[in-house]
């Protein structure tokens, strides 16, 4: 009897089981090709800008596009580097965004602080301002700011693109990072406060350290924002030897006008893969910073 009952059992839980390995395969496959065609368009234009800082200036010129280098060598990145004047372009980028980025995440991370965990008056109206600097385009404080510079005589330096960064970066920064302390539960900073903890205690030991990777995550942003600056830095770097990358790209052309193609994609890939590389490394720490500000408590 227990037999029997056995086989009526394996037969149910048999009709009534998922549908094997094909059914599941024909029931992803339409996102799995969706999938592929993303991956495709963010992979096949890279592969192209690859392959195409090892061409020379005649495979450019006199065979298709879609051609494969004549030869694999670094002859054009050896060229962008040393005829290009590359190393220096880099220089001038990481010396005016780092700096400004780390004071910008400085002041910003402070100032969301004190605007979502500390309460005083006037802190809506002060944050309403910070929000305010979001929705003024950057074109129309160019003349402005060029003026103000010239008469400080700043121009000739890198201070204009250092005090610029930094000033556009803050309101992002402060809008953002007030919303990843809106997320903190207030029991904590209270402890803190209840053990002896002053407020700058609390902002380093307890308020940094929980929205670490909002931090990273923001900083990541503003980043790539004053990293691919053209604009700003056009406007403000009046000589070759201050220009950073973005706009040291302007200058990879030959004789009469002509385009280097192969040292440019060189730079470019130089720029391009650089970033990826960082974006890459800190990929955890910023999904989980973008994830960070749906959760309360």
């Amino acid at each position: 009897m227990s037999e029997m009952t056995y086989q009526r059992a394996h037969v149910t839980s048999a009709a009534g089981a998922p549908p094997d390995g094909a059914g599941r395969f024909l029931r992803r496959l339409p996102i799995r090709l969706l999938l592929a065609v993303l991956v495709a368009i963010e992979a096949l234009p890279m592969l192209w800008l690859l392959l195409g800082s090892f061409k020379t200036q005649d495979d450019f010129l006199n065979r298709p596009f879609y051609a494969l280098p004549s030869r694999f060598d670094l002859d054009n990145y050896v060229s962008a580097f040393t005829t290009g004047d590359l190393g220096q372009y880099i220089r001038n980028s990481v010396i005016a965004v780092f700096p400004a980025l780390f004071v910008a995440l400085l002041i910003g991370v402070a100032a969301a602080f004190a605007l979502e965990v500390m309460v005083f008056k006037g802190r809506g109206f002060i944050l309403i301002a910070f929000l305010a600097g979001i929705m003024v385009p950057g074109q129309m404080i160019l003349l402005p700011l060029f003026t103000v510079y010239f008469k400080a005589h700043l121009t000739g330096t890198l201070w204009p693109l250092l005090i610029t960064y930094t000033a556009i970066s803050l309101p992002l920064i402060v809008f953002m990072m007030t919303t990843y302390f809106r997320a903190v539960p207030r029991e904590l900073f209270e402890a803190a406060t209840i053990d002896g903890a002053g407020i700058f205690r609390t902002f380093w030991s307890v308020g940094v350290p929980i929205v670490r990777n909002a931090i990273i995550t923001v900083g990541m942003v503003q980043f790539f924002f004053i990293w691919n600056d053209l604009l700003i830095a056009i406007t403000f770097t009046n000589s070759q030897s201050l220009q950073t990358i973005q706009v040291g790209l302007l200058n990879f052309t030959g004789p009469y006008g002509s385009i280097q193609y192969g040292p440019l994609f060189a730079a470019i890939c130089v720029s391009v893969f650089g970033t990826l590389l960082i974006y890459l490394f800190l990929n955890q720490r910023i999904m989980r910073g973008l994830a960070a500000g749906s959760i309360k408590g």
